[in-house]
């Protein structure tokens, strides 16, 4: 089973698919609450030129309360990342981490039942994009 959930874009701009994926996340009750920008920490950093990539941190606060009550140490999963880049083959790609893939290893069914509602959810934002 992959640990991610991708979908290509063949058009649009990253600046558009950064706002979409924003909105499509919040209209499922995820907030971004992390962004790692990796194209300007590697020119910052590293003086490194990258291609538009980025990592958002998305949290629904309800299912990481829910997951926090059924195993305290799940917050090393959270927040369930979101990528955003400038594919190398061109094209636009959205990854999310799939959550439901990491719960399989755990011996919790509560867990593994929320990992796939947080998973459907999050396969409706990357349905919603063009």
């Amino acid at each position: 089973m992959e640990f991610f959930i991708a979908k290509k874009l063949k058009s649009g701009s990253f600046e558009d698919l950064d706002r979409m994926i924003r909105e499509e996340l919040k209209n499922e009750g995820f907030g971004v609450i992390t962004e790692i920008d990796l194209k300007k920490t590697f020119r910052e950093k590293i003086d490194v030129d990258f291609r538009n990539y980025k990592i958002l941190g998305a949290c629904n606060p309800t299912f990481a309360h829910k997951a926090l009550l059924a195993e305290d140490k799940i917050g090393t999963f959270l927040p369930c990342n979101v990528v955003i880049q400038e594919s190398p083959h061109g094209g636009l790609e959205v990854m999310v981490f799939d959550p439901a893939s990491a719960m399989m290893e755990l011996d919790n069914p509560e867990l593994s039942k929320l990992s796939i509602e947080i998973r459907e959810r999050l396969i409706k934002v990357l349905d919603k994009l063009n």
